[in-house]
């Protein structure tokens, strides 16, 4: 008997049936995208060290879509407040091999790098999307290598590097500054030759920004909305829930879920999320109560 292949529209193992490579955005038009979160990684702040080796990486993945994660996105470097960069090469050890042994079963894959070389290589091994946390700043590669795959592509907002963004973040008008921030990064992309409706956009919750600024970008989310592309929140076990509950990275699961069911409200279009079968209810409820359809 074939290995299981996931079914694009259910993310349910099923034998033999071929996954239907659906692009993400147009998943997004009828249902809030759930992206559940896979940090190949020995320090991210949530979850660092718990996947480090292939098979378990792959096992968690696999895990997340019987969740009913919509995409998993797998990161090689952290990028929690302090991190230190990784060699690229190191980076590519860690994700290769897991997105190899994934994308042979068909489940859809997020990337989170903001190297072109990183990209053009996961892409070559089957993930379906690039997650650039320095929107196309970090590497000027990049914009080519994702013009040329012709795949999706996050903008996330961050202000200064994840070694010192949390070194007072300050800002005229938070909204208004990313906003700005997005026009031109938009500009940029589309210049490059990116399609524009490929295109996501992360306001970057928690990357250079206060607990007060974090809370003011979930209030005033649907202004992003007027750029006319989907929005991806990633509030997930954050410090600012953290400090507003005075609770532990692994007891800020309602925090995780107020700011979800708000993010879906005010027009976010995904969740990036680690614990998916939770927030996967959450993001089912407050679709039905914002009148969105599940088709799937």
């Amino acid at each position: 008997m074939k290995p299981p292949v996931w079914n694009r529209e259910t993310l349910c193992p099923t034998v033999c049936k071929p996954a239907l490579r659906e692009p993400v955005f147009r998943l997004a038009r009828r249902k809030t995208v759930v992206m559940g979160v896979l940090n190949v990684t020995p320090d991210s702040f949530f979850d660092g060290g718990r996947f480090l080796e292939t098979d378990t990486a792959r096992q968690h993945a696999r895990r997340l879509a019987d969740q009913g994660a919509d995409i998993v996105d797998i990161g090689g470097e952290s990028s929690r407040p302090g991190a230190e960069a990784v060699k690229p090469e190191e980076e590519r050890n860690r994700i290769l091999p897991v997105i190899k042994g994934l994308a042979e079963i068909g489940l859809p894959l997020s990337v989170d790098t903001y190297r072109g070389e990183t990209a053009r290589r996961a892409l070559e091994a089957g993930a379906w999307m690039i997650n650039d946390i320095t929107a196309l700043r970090g590497d000027p590669a990049m914009a080519d290598v994702l013009a040329s795959a012709g795949c999706e592509c996050v903008l996330m907002h961050m202000q200064g590097a994840p070694k010192t963004m949390q070194d007072a973040p300050r800002y005229d008008d938070v909204v208004d500054d990313i906003r700005a921030f997005f026009e031109e990064r938009l500009d940029y992309a589309v210049r490059q030759g990116i399609p524009e409706e490929r295109l996501w956009l992360d306001p970057g919750f928690g990357f250079g920004k206060t607990v007060q600024h974090n809370l003011h970008l979930l209030r005033r989310l649907g202004e992003f909305k007027e750029l006319g592309r989907p929005l991806l929140v990633g509030t997930s076990n954050k410090s600012t829930i953290g400090k507003v509950l005075d609770a532990s990275p692994d007891q800020r699961t309602e925090g995780t879920a107020a700011t979800v069911a708000i993010a879906i409200a005010h027009g976010a279009s995904a969740v990036r999320v680690h614990d998916v079968k939770t927030m996967g209810r959450v993001a089912r409820m407050s679709d039905a109560i914002m009148g969105r359809t599940h088709n799937d």
